[in-house]
């Protein structure tokens, strides 16, 4: 079944896919925004997401909704009240004090991330949730994109746990493009997520441009609520041993995997690079800090850092003096320095970061057929 026919046999749920797609929007827009002591001056532009989307839901329980789309039902209105929860806890949050109003905000973020994580599941009901979860250049590619599933190869988001709590520290999610057909390897990016952070979460930061361009991505999470700086082989290891799971049942082009990581998953990407005998062939650390480390191997490694010119945790002059240190030990490190960036994920240099470690990766000039 293509993907018109399925569009048209979900329809009632076109207007709250609508409202669902625009308010994410609205939130990745508020999130690459944020600053906790200026969140009163964006959050003003959330409001019209949160009374739209809450109309719709609104709308929604006035249809009768066939016997056998209830459970599709139910799956949607819990995603679209994960994203009113969120947005609620965005909106009370106060410049007042600063610690709560970032521990708030990242609350809230986690059950966008629970509630992208369901929808995704559903996307093909809807052009809106399916387009939501790809890049422009290829909405016309969808069906192409979500071929019909190849027996004995595992695609789509895959969670690995521990003692089955797959939100548990050490725990790692993979997504393989349900485009993925085993015949060639592919790249593989691998992404870390900042302090207090998750890889369940931090791999939606990169998956739609996976999906997108055909590479597969690895998000793991730290053993602790950050990465192990100060004992790198705790982590380390473990990142080697999730590196070789991957190996293992897909496989990876050798030749092209990146390492990259926001905060102190960008700091904890920089421990790797100085490795000697490192798997990554290219990093790509952000809004991070060069920690005290041996950079005696640093000689010809790829490395571009981005950072923001307003990063209030790690001030643009810390990453500067420290690429330069790089740069004195031979490797070979690009800084970019964006002006109106602080403190966040800046998901708009996906496209500059995959385009400098691979060109082949780089839309539109990227070959999906």
């Amino acid at each position: 079944m293509n993907t018109q026919s399925i569009e048209n046999e979900y329809k009632y749920f076109d207007p709250i896919c609508l409202e669902i797609s625009k308010s994410l929007k609205e939130i990745y827009r508020f999130q690459r925004k944020f600053f906790p002591l200026e969140i009163a001056s964006i959050q003003e532009e959330l409001y019209p997401s949160q009374r739209s989307l809450d109309q719709a839901r609104k709308e929604l329980k006035k249809i009768s909704i066939p016997s056998d789309q209830i459970n599709l039902n139910t799956i949607i209105d819990n995603a679209a009240s994960l994203i009113c929860e969120a947005l609620e806890m965005i909106l009370a949050a106060s410049p007042a004090g600063f610690e709560n109003t970032m521990i708030q905000v990242m609350k809230a973020f986690r059950k966008i991330c629970q509630a992208q994580e369901s929808l995704y599941v559903i996307r093909s009901i809807s052009s809106h949730l399916n387009r939501f979860f790809l890049e422009p250049q290829v909405y016309d590619r969808m069906d192409f994109l979500d071929p019909k599933p190849n027996q004995g190869i595992p695609t789509g988001l895959i969670h690995e746990g521990v003692e089955n709590n797959y939100y548990a520290r050490g725990a790692l999610s993979l997504y393989i493009p349900e485009s993925y057909d085993g015949k060639t390897p592919w790249p593989l990016v691998v992404a870390l997520h900042g302090g207090y952070g998750h890889g369940r979460d931090f791999i939606w930061t990169w998956l739609r441009e996976a999906r997108s361009r055909k590479f597969m991505l690895l998000s793991p999470t730290s053993l602790d609520i950050t990465w192990s700086l100060l004992n790198p082989k705790l982590d380390g290891t473990a990142l080697y041993k999730m590196l070789d799971t991957v190996r293992s049942h897909w496989q990876v082009d050798s030749n092209r995997i990146l390492l990259t990581g926001i905060s102190d998953g960008g700091t904890f990407t920089l421990v790797c690079g100085m490795q000697k005998d490192s798997p990554f062939t290219a990093f790509a650390p952000v809004a991070c800090t060069l920690s005290p480390m041996d950079i005696s191997h640093a000689k010809d490694k790829r490395i571009l850092w981005i950072h923001g010119a307003l990063d209030w945790m790690f001030p643009v002059h810390t990453a500067q003096g420290a690429c330069e240190l790089l740069k004195m030990a031979g490797a070979d490190i690009m800084l970019r320095v964006v002006n109106n960036l602080s403190h966040t994920y800046p998901r708009e240099e996906n496209d500059r970061i995959l385009a400098w470690f691979d060109p082949t990766l780089a839309l539109p000039q990227y070959d999906l057929a």
